[in-house]
């Protein structure tokens, strides 16, 4: 049984004649049980009964009362007998004493003879003083009957109700394919290459529409990483052409040109230069694809921010003085937190350095911290042209630069890295509108990993570089 619609659907048919097979003996021992009950204790009145007149009025009163209930037919299942010390008949609606009758205070179910028919008596034996006996009962011809007529109806019911669950189960697995049928089509289009597909929902609400909707969100998700990695291939093709090609051209022109010692090591100086600034793009590029494997998570450690922002805010103050631009400061005496001290420099540093360089002189920055319980926000503010509120979404895509970052220096990366160490952190990096310029939010959260987390991840990070694996999420 290969096939899960057919597994469901034997399933589905196994529990269903199960719980068939169940309730039919659950009705059959509840009806004939109750049945039972009720002879066992009308047989039990009846002996009560007689028994209460045998001790007012003797033999006699009850000779009396059993020739009375007989005659007067009160109940013509009823069966007496009563018989001497020699076994003679004495009164009763029975000719002789059953065979197999010797036990005082028992329950016998055993054929007996009635106005010559034959039929099954459920009966007691009680003795009575001075060696007389007497037997009490019921005929239960017409409740075996009853029995056989509950059997064979509970066996056609039994075999109506299983004949209905195989095919409620051939139903059940018809719907059931019939509702993978969709996704297996749009997996196998999907295998083909076309990305496009997407699985239909029934509009249902079921489990089946939750698959649908994964489904889709992890297409969507596959589309725009490999959108991502298609756009991030032709920006790195046309970022790096343009310096490896003035390299080559300057080196080429000092080749051809040059006369003297001077010109030609100038002109290689300005060409390693050029080729510098494409080491620095594939190094900003791999510590991107660092940080986003988690690779390290193992140098998170617990960690003050502020002696951190007064370290910066001191080195950049001399960056903005010389473009005249004035940095203010503000944030707690201490800003304590579980991280990786390197990284969060690093952030911290290319906002910085992207709020000073697109600030116009004679303007402010400011950089700020706050904190609660659970997090720290770190504000960096400019004055400067801003990014777009269309253009936001986007801006921390690697190289991604706006129209207004096109004439400044840069490869596009930097807010790309800020936004993989917020993450590495499980933080945010936030874009806001400053009215007017930008207004940069890194927030991180305070939390600290525990002693088994913190393990798992240096075990980890010392096995990177044997095999490339998904690293432990901090709990």
């Amino acid at each position: 049984m290969r096939s899960a619609g057919v597994r469901f659907a034997v399933l589905y048919a196994l529990v269903f004649g199960v719980s068939t097979v169940l309730l039919a003996a659950s009705l059959r021992y509840s009806t004939i049980g109750l049945l039972d009950r009720q002879t066992h204790e009308a047989i039990r009145g009846d002996a009560r009964g007689l028994a209460a007149h045998f001790k007012t009025g003797g033999l006699p009163a009850l000779v009396l009362t059993l020739d009375s209930r007989i005659n007067e037919d009160i109940n013509e299942n009823a069966i007496y007998l009563l018989v001497d010390p020699l076994g003679n008949r004495v009164a009763g609606n029975m000719s002789r004493w059953p065979t197999g009758i010797a036990t005082p205070n028992a329950w016998y179910q055993v054929p007996v003879e009635r106005a010559g028919k034959r039929s099954h008596a459920l009966m007691r034996y009680y003795e009575l003083p001075g060696g007389f006996q007497l037997l009490v009962g019921r005929d239960v011809s017409t409740r075996s009957q009853l029995r056989r007529v509950l059997r064979d109806g509970l066996i056609w019911a039994l075999a109506a109700m299983l004949l209905l669950g195989a095919l409620g189960a051939l139903v059940i697995r018809g719907l059931f394919k019939r509702s993978l049928a969709d996704i297996s089509a749009t997996s196998r289009a999907i295998a083909r290459g076309d990305l496009t597909q997407r699985v239909r929902r029934s509009g249902h609400g079921d489990e089946f529409d939750e698959l649908a909707e994964t489904i889709n969100d992890m297409l969507d998700r596959i589309t725009r990483l490999m959108d991502g990695v298609r756009e991030v291939s032709n920006s790195i093709a046309h970022d790096l052409r343009t310096p490896i090609t003035r390299a080559r051209a300057r080196l080429e022109d000092a080749a051809s040109h040059a006369r003297t010692e001077d010109e030609l090591r100038g002109a290689v100086d300005r060409a390693t230069s050029e080729l510098d600034g494409v080491v620095k793009v594939f190094q900003a590029l791999l510590r991107i694809a660092e940080i986003e494997a988690g690779a390290r998570r193992s140098a998170f450690a617990n960690i003050n921010l502020t002696p951190v922002l007064e370290d910066l805010a001191e080195f950049f103050d001399a960056v903005a003085e010389e473009r005249h631009i004035t940095i203010d400061t503000a944030w707690p005496p201490d800003l304590p937190m579980v991280g990786d001290r390197d990284m969060i420099q690093q952030a911290i540093a290319n906002l910085l350095e992207n709020a000073i360089k697109f600030s116009p002189p004679d303007h402010h920055v400011s950089i700020s911290a706050r904190m609660d319980a659970q997090q720290i926000e770190i504000h960096i503010a400019d004055q400067g042209p801003g990014i777009p509120e269309a253009d936001r979404p986007r801006a921390t895509e690697r190289f991604y630069r706006g129209e207004q970052a096109r004439s400044t220096p840069g490869t596009g990366l930097g807010l790309a890295l800020v936004a993989a160490i917020a993450h590495l952190h499980g933080g945010v990096l936030r874009l806001d509108d400053n009215r007017p310029g930008l207004r940069a939010v890194l927030v991180l959260p305070r939390r600290a990993l525990n002693p088994e987390a913190t393990l798992r991840i240096k075990l980890w990070a010392q096995t990177m570089r044997k095999a490339e694996i998904a690293p432990p999420a901090p709990e």
